[in-house]
């Protein structure tokens, strides 16, 4: 069953702030899409089978990269689908 992110699909946005310097901290999008170059036009269920999040398709979670641009601090965040 393919859930859908309300963060890739616009619904909601993300506002965290960074924990190593308090920053706002920015979403760059899915993690899997900087696999290489075709990774962004493959399936996403298929995606999150090989992602290396080991439940984020049984748990209905998009693993999205953040990065603050004030230390380049980056850490995967789970959204819940």
């Amino acid at each position: 069953m393919m859930g859908i992110c309300p963060i890739c699909n616009g619904f909601e946005a993300l506002e965290l702030k960074c924990p190593k310097c308090g920053a706002q901290i920015n979403d760059t999008g899915r993690i899997m899409d900087f696999f290489d170059d075709y990774s962004a036009y493959m399936p996403i269920d298929q995606m999150k089978l090989e992602d290396g999040y080991k439940e984020d398709f049984k748990k209905g979670q998009c693993p999205h990269l953040l990065k603050c641009d004030g230390c380049n601090y980056e850490v995967t965040y789970l959204i819940k689908e």
